[in-house]
């Protein structure tokens, strides 16, 4: 383990005893699921070392540990985005921190835009597979063996075995859960009509601009990866209307309470 990993893990240690195998990103405007737990820590990404903090309206930039009906999870809201400036390296330095820590299953939202024609914004897609159009990696550089092989295989990076759950779940709940592939975006700017043409013609359901990087470390890393995408507006072109941040968080929490229940059971089962 690197220092930094390891100088951030002490400073966890030293605040809260709980070990939690379960962890969850939470996406812009998607905070409801805190307010379930118990035995609940809160800890700002300003006071672990080596953390940056997330500079995007509606990412707060904190780890919440707690309990969930027993269970310890780790839920974190906020996160850092390519587009910040930031490198791949600080973009998912946390989710190097959670493998460090013992995080075996990582749930991974997003509010991102529809490219499918069928789908409709206010539903949400399961992530089967995605596509990079960065042309970055965040694991590009000299490699830990110690942490997952030089070439990680990429055929299941989003677990068949946690989709499957989630379409249980969601049939129980009456939540309609859409399949599909995720497009990797790098922002800040929102697509162009000609770009979603494109990516839907590269075969992708829904663009955004946020976990491919994560989820690409995480599977190296060894964890049991989820993807659900809040799609929170039909991406550009689809519709005559221009789109903003504010309209993203104002869906996103529409959204939110249905995303919360689906991944409460999710937990449950895992």
């Amino acid at each position: 383990m690197n220092q930094k990993l390891l100088d951030a893990k002490v400073k966890i240690e030293s605040i809260t005893a709980l070990k939690p195998t379960i962890a969850i990103i939470l996406g812009s405007g998607l905070d409801g699921l805190t307010d379930k737990l118990t035995q609940l820590t809160m800890i700002s990404f300003s006071d672990i070392p080596h953390f940056i903090r997330p500079t995007t309206e509606g990412h707060q930039g904190a780890f919440y540990f707690g309990k969930l009906e027993g269970k310890s999870v780790l839920v974190m809201k906020g996160r850092y985005h390519y587009y910040e400036g930031y490198p791949l390296s600080d973009v998912t330095f946390p989710i190097a921190f959670m493998a460090a820590i013992g995080i075996k299953t990582l749930i991974i939202s997003n509010a991102c835009g529809a490219v499918n024609q069928k789908f409709k914004a206010g539903q949400m897609m399961v992530i089967e597979d995605h596509i990079n159009l960065t042309g970055n990696n965040p694991l590009i550089g000299p490699n830990d063996p110690s942490i997952g092989p030089r070439f990680p295989d990429a055929s299941e990076i989003y677990s068949r075995r946690l989709i499957e759950k989630a379409d249980l779940f969601a049939k129980r709940l009456k939540i309609h859960l859409n399949h599909g592939v995720y497009a990797w975006w790098s922002g800040p700017t929102y697509e162009t009509p000609s770009e979603i043409r494109m990516i839907r013609l590269l075969g992708a359901d829904a663009v955004g601009m946020s976990t491919v990087p994560e989820a690409l470390v995480a599977s190296y890393a060894g964890m049991e990866v989820l993807g659900i995408s809040c799609l929170t507006n039909m991406a550009t072109g689809i519709l005559p209307q221009k789109l903003s941040h504010e309209e993203v968080l104002s869906a996103a929490k529409k959204i939110s309470s249905d995303f919360g229940k689906l991944v409460y059971q999710l937990i449950l089962s895992i």
